[in-house]
């Protein structure tokens, strides 16, 4: 039996996978310790500064133009929402509810990109999203 090589697409999507899924019971422990909205404030300064840290030892260019530092600071605006919605929601509701909802963002994403970027809708990408709007229903059961 030969291994192929992995994609680096598919392994950077493992970590940001395998990462995110400890990210989400950590954080739930934190929000559980002290209050949700500063469990989510030293979460992103954490991250913020890890990111910063890669950028000083990578070969990461520092030229930013005023469209990428809209769109990157606009990204940033709601990645936070969603971080301190996440946070809050840990203190309302249960970890499996809050962390399935908050990982169906891809439906988002995958719909806005279909509507108003004009990505190809096939049967597969359509029986997909189907799938993920079902698996709502159920998890929220």
């Amino acid at each position: 039996m030969e291994f192929t090589e992995i994609d680096s697409g598919i392994f950077f999507g493992l970590i940001t996978m395998l990462s995110w899924g400890i990210w989400i019971i950590i954080g739930n422990a934190a929000s559980e310790s002290i209050d949700p909205r500063t469990a989510a404030a030293i979460s992103y300064l954490v991250a913020g500064l890890l990111s910063l840290g890669f950028i000083v030892v990578s070969d990461a260019s520092l030229a930013v133009t005023m469209r990428g530092g809209m769109l990157a600071g606009a990204a940033g605006l709601f990645a936070g929402i969603g971080l301190i919605s996440m946070y809050i929601g840990f203190s309302q509701g249960s970890t499996t509810m809050v962390s399935t909802l908050g990982a169906m963002y891809f439906v988002v994403a995958a719909i806005i990109g279909i509507v108003v970027l004009g990505d190809n809708i096939t049967i597969t990408k359509f029986t997909g999203i189907a799938f993920a709007g079902l698996s709502i229903v159920l998890i929220t059961q």
